[in-house]
């Protein structure tokens, strides 16, 4: 399939001028300024607070509830070239009679910050000039695991309200095609839209389309073609607070339009606002469920594994409605 189109015809797409060096730099400082919690403790989870909580549950009305996830990918694609390996590591072998207890046991290994499986970063994952988030020295980094900043961070998991911007539904296209753009005026303009508003706490959800292109046209080499956000959508998530952004893709555009960064929202998200990161996470299952009920917000539940020393964390995000 080509390049998606609007009901007249034309192509639509964004397209942003590269952004040189002093740009971005420019861009990181002013997010750090505002980050919720520059000292690097828990990073924009401060922003989650009872309050925030107590408010999200009363996004609760049908009681539905839906995984953000998608299903862990074990065969290899151009995606996905070390898939999560599972096996089982006992197969009982039962009377002939059928009687008896058995057990069967397995074993699954997976590389977290892949192209296919949906996953959680951890503030220690990104290190920008020597450090990682607030400050904190990438020395913190050992080879028996981080030593601060992991995703244990999140181990009393993040509850909050959940919004999801649809952007391809704010284009009247199926999905952003690779190398594409959302702008923080396409957040502003989706709001608009859907009519829900991004608020301080909320854990905010972008869709791309990503998913859905996969499934329709078969994956791709997504570690060097793929949409995402501009650099400058991350001033939206700044001046939001929001707490934790989630997407069907990398959240990240390839090629990067940072000259010298090739992970431009990944640095200005994780590093300079201390934002939690789920990448490659599904809304197709999600996304009939909030026209349906003609909203798009809702309580979210995520629950990173508890791994104390770890950099991310395979993750199901339930959104409950």
């Amino acid at each position: 399939m080509g390049t998606p189109t609007r009901p007249d015809g034309r192509p639509h797409r964004n397209r942003h001028p590269m952004q040189s060096r002093i740009e971005f730099r420019a861009l990181y400082e002013r997010l750090r300024a505002q980050a919720v919690d520059p000292s690097g403790g828990r990073g924009a989870l401060a922003a989650i607070t009872p309050e925030t909580v107590r408010a999200a549950a009363t996004e609760v009305r049908s009681g539905r509830t839906v995984t953000l996830a998608a299903p862990v990918e074990t065969r290899p694609g151009p995606d996905n070239p070390h898939p999560a390996g599972h096996r089982l590591t006992s197969r009982p072998e039962p009377a002939a009679d059928g009687t008896g207890l058995h057990f069967a046991t397995d074993h699954f290994g997976m590389h977290v910050h892949g192209d296919a499986d949906s996953h959680l970063d951890a503030l220690c994952h990104v290190v920008y000039d020597g450090t990682l988030h607030g400050g904190v020295p990438a020395a913190t980094l050992t080879i028996d695991g981080a030593t601060a900043l992991s995703v244990d961070l999140a181990g009393n998991g993040i509850v909050g309200r959940g919004v999801l911007l649809d952007i391809p539904r704010l284009r009247e296209v199926p999905w952003l095609e690779p190398g594409d753009h959302v702008s923080a005026d396409d957040l502003v303009a989706a709001e608009h839209a859907q009519q829900v508003h991004v608020g301080p706490g909320d854990l905010l959800f972008v869709r791309v389309g990503h998913r859905r292109r996969r499934t329709e046209t078969g994956p791709w080499d997504a570690a060097h073609s793929r949409a995402g956000l501009h650099p400058n959508a991350m001033e939206f998530l700044a001046a939001r607070r929001v707490a934790a952004l989630g997407g069907d893709g990398n959240n990240d555009t390839a090629p990067s339009v940072t000259d010298g960064v090739d992970f431009p929202v990944h640095v200005l998200a994780v590093h300079a606002l201390g934002l939690h990161l789920l990448d490659y996470l599904q809304f197709e299952d999600l996304v009939p469920l909030c026209e349906r009920e003609r909203r798009w917000s809702f309580l979210c539940v995520v629950a990173p594994l508890r791994l104390p020393a770890a950099t991310g964390s395979p993750v199901n995000p339930i959104a409950i409605l």
